[in-house]
């Protein structure tokens, strides 16, 4: 297994040279976007139709009245001054996507960096939504898949890296350099992010809380409860899987 690694969003308009149809591609958007479509399906949600525009968004809500929409712009929700007259359902906060909400809903999100991200992995033979809160789910499938080509995605904040995904990308390496019966070959970066983990393993919570992000979250008292909500270990146990279609369902 051969596990290379994006750290920040400027790289990823190279994806669209690349042929990816044997890479299996896992794009990390800890706070907050994967950690949310993560718990939205663990919550009973159908199915999560990232997007990368607020126009995309609203386009297939005037084309299905039925879909709830989702998402942020600096971190808040969507309100109708920025989209013309509607207002999102819920912004980017997993605590918002509860059963009771979103059992059996689709749902259309547009995010900052994380659905941006996973839009730029569409040609790739398997895209996957990860975050701390399923990562050993994710990284047992991939070793189970015998993959023979990984890259990890970190979303990033804006056009920089973002501290939380890097750990994360390093996190899920550690458990696959432990499933595989030889090393991977992993990228510069890829030993990067696992360093950087293996610094913070031990005061995760705390690392997240001093990001850029988590200090950004942690000012907005209605938001400041998702840094520790996204760095819980394996609290579900599903794989967020992307289709042909774009729709994010568990495999």
């Amino acid at each position: 297994m051969t596990i290379e690694t994006i750290l920040t969003p400027a790289e990823l308009p190279t994806l669209a040279g690349r042929d990816l149809r044997a890479t299996a591609c896992v794009v990390f958007d800890i706070l907050r976007a994967t950690s949310t479509f993560v718990t939205a399906l663990h919550n009973g949600a159908q199915k999560i139709i990232p997007v990368s525009e607020i126009p995309e968004a609203v386009a297939l809500r005037q084309k299905r009245p039925e879909v709830l929409l989702a998402g942020e712009r600096d971190g808040i929700r969507i309100r109708a001054a920025q989209t013309g007259g509607v207002d999102f359902d819920f912004g980017n906060s997993p605590r918002e996507f509860t059963p009771d909400k979103v059992r059996g809903q689709t749902i259309v999100s547009t995010t900052t960096n994380g659905t941006r991200a996973l839009r730029a992995c569409l040609g790739a033979k398997c895209v996957l939504a990860a975050s701390f809160l399923n990562l050993t789910a994710t990284a047992k499938f991939l070793h189970e898949g015998k993959f023979k080509e990984v890259l990890l995605v970190c979303a990033g904040t804006g056009e920089s890296a973002a501290t939380e995904d890097i750990l994360a990308a390093g996190a899920i390496t550690e458990l696959l350099s432990a499933y595989a019966s030889t090393r991977p070959d992993t990228t510069n970066n890829t030993f990067a992010a696992k360093t950087a983990f293996f610094i913070e393993r031990e005061r995760l919570p705390d690392a997240l809380r001093s990001s850029q992000n988590g200090r950004r979250l942690s000012a907005n008292p209605d938001l400041c409860d998702d840094v520790a909500f996204c760095a819980q270990r394996d609290i579900f146990n599903l794989v967020a899987m992307m289709g042909a279609d774009g729709a994010i369902r568990r495999a």
